[in-house]
């Protein structure tokens, strides 16, 4: 089964570390990384870039785009990863490798539904 692990955090703190910490943190978790693609396990990964590039569709009539984030929020979605795992406590236990790898935030598992043409959902 394919879990989404949602990566929370605050951007203003992600965002202040210099280049040096950020290397640091991101080489920590290409650790994770090789492992789990070692194992044929790691999907797609992305990290976002920051909310103040994003926009969002409000979907009124007539729809509305807006600036920014759709929520006020402490943390920001900084980024997923998209991993195979037997069952939940399987993906919980990559979230805890990856959250040694990243200090402080968040973490958010969530099993994926695959959407296939022809209205298939696995």
């Amino acid at each position: 089964m394919l879990y989404a692990i949602l990566c929370y955090h605050d951007e203003d703190f992600v965002g202040s570390w210099s280049k040096d910490q950020d290397e640091a943190v991101m080489k920590k978790l290409a650790v994770v990384q090789d492992n789990l693609t070692k194992q044929g396990r790691l999907g797609p990964v992305a990290r976002l870039l920051p909310t103040t590039a994003a926009a969002t569709l409000r979907k009124e009539d007539p729809p509305l785009v807006l600036d920014g984030p759709y929520a006020e929020t402490k943390e920001q979605l900084l980024g997923f990863y998209i991993v195979d795992c037997t069952n939940l406590d399987d993906a919980l236990d990559v979230a805890r490798d990856l959250g040694a790898a990243n200090p402080g935030g968040a973490y958010e598992v969530r099993p994926v539904g695959v959407f296939r043409p022809g209205g298939n959902l696995t």
